[in-house]
């Protein structure tokens, strides 16, 4: 929280990356590449909540097991080649129960 407001941090993590497949499993120094971004949120003592968005399993596991939350799954029309960051920005926080001042993208 910053000044009293709630600030949510919002990482996107598609499954079917083209470009590097698998990229956000990849090992980098002994650890998998999504869990940089993960660890970089947690240091940030003003980020309320931290969560995932992906339409892999495998991914929201070790997600999940550096501490950030996955509350869905990110539905497959959300996850396609074309399918726009903001397009699963703006559904995730209309299924969220809680309400954010401040989105961090990551």
């Amino acid at each position: 929280m910053l000044n009293g407001r709630r600030i949510i941090a919002f990482i996107p993590a598609r499954g079917g990356s083209k470009g590097i497949p698998g990229k956000n499993l990849m090992y980098l120094e002994k650890k998998p590449l999504i869990s940089y971004t993960i660890e970089a949120a947690r240091q940030c003592t003003y980020i309320d909540r931290i969560v995932v968005s992906t339409d892999s399993e495998e991914i929201a596991h070790v997600a999940r097991q550096y501490g950030a939350e996955i509350p869905f799954m990110r539905p497959r029309w959300l996850a396609e080649d074309n399918s726009k960051t903001i397009d699963a920005v703006i559904y995730t926080l209309d299924k969220l129960e809680e309400e954010y001042d401040i989105l961090v993208l990551l």
